[in-house]
């Protein structure tokens, strides 16, 4: 498919979320998160995740802000925390981030991590923030099938974005194939192992062949294989160099080579054990 840094998918109800963004995962608030968001957004950058967790949701929605672009023009994500699940905890969690960010409305509203026993309640709290129209869309990050099978079980709407670890060597076929089933948006965090992935003799491979960087063949791989993606960087340079995924194409061998790598292995929490 022929993607630029301004593409965007359907989800299932109709909304179009950009297939790139910036993560802000670990961005200090302040100054540091202010300008890496302000520095995507003037690159051409129109989606930008944060989450209560992170504790910059203010800055990132003062850059937003001051940044002059128009605000139906930028996709803003962000994250209920465990801490606060439950249907009357995540409403209260959710008006919190939305006046941090100073927003009247939020793009994507995610439950952070399916915290055993609570997720399914939490949804309704989602559920009904869509209804009301203050969120455009809703889902969840770190699901695994089973726990999407869960919610699918009990949900009145169900999520249309699931955002996990995903990388060369944790490429979670099964629940992308569950996810594509079910039309639910796959969105990856951590799409270059924090940096593990960049020195995979495949991937270096191809990457002087296109002479592109390795994280640049790796972040290709993702939105050519249908995957939203956010890359997180707090440096204007790299953020430039993230982007600039959208004048090569790789092949389906290649595609195929790099998904191959798949060792199932994580540079963050199993959601399984992330609770034991």
């Amino acid at each position: 498919m022929t993607l630029t840094l301004q593409s965007r998918v359907r989800l299932a109800n109709g909304v179009e979320m950009p297939w790139f963004g910036l993560g802000v995962y670990k961005a200090q608030p302040g100054e540091e998160v202010y300008e890496a968001v302000r520095a995507a957004l003037e690159h051409g950058y129109r989606s930008i995740d944060t989450a209560a967790f992170y504790q910059n949701e203010e800055d990132v929605g003062r850059a937003i802000r001051e940044s002059g672009i128009p605000r139906e023009q930028v996709f803003v994500t962000t994250k209920v925390w465990n801490t606060d699940h439950g249907y009357d905890q995540a409403l209260r969690a959710f008006e919190a981030s939305r006046k941090r960010l100073s927003l009247d409305v939020v793009d994507l509203y995610l439950i952070h991590w399916p915290v055993p026993g609570k997720f399914a309640e939490t949804w309704r709290a989602l559920e009904k923030l869509y209804r009301d129209g203050y969120v455009r869309a809703i889902g969840v990050s770190n699901f695994h099938v089973h726990h999407l099978e869960q919610l699918l079980a009990v949900c009145d709407i169900a999520p249309m974005v699931n955002q996990v670890e995903y990388h060369p060597y944790l490429t979670q076929a099964a629940l992308k194939v569950y996810c594509e089933q079910h039309r639910i948006q796959l969105e990856a965090w951590a799409p270059l192992m924090r940096g593990r992935v960049l020195t995979d003799p495949v991937i270096t491979e191809i990457a002087q062949k296109y002479r592109k960087t390795p994280a640049q063949v790796v972040l290709r791989w993702d939105v050519q294989g249908g995957v939203v993606t956010i890359p997180k960087s707090v440096h204007a340079d790299r953020i430039r160099a993230n982007a600039d995924i959208f004048d090569f194409e790789l092949t389906e061998e290649e595609m195929a080579r790099i998904s191959g790598l798949n060792r199932n292995e994580r540079c963050g929490p199993d959601p399984d054990h992330f609770f034991d």
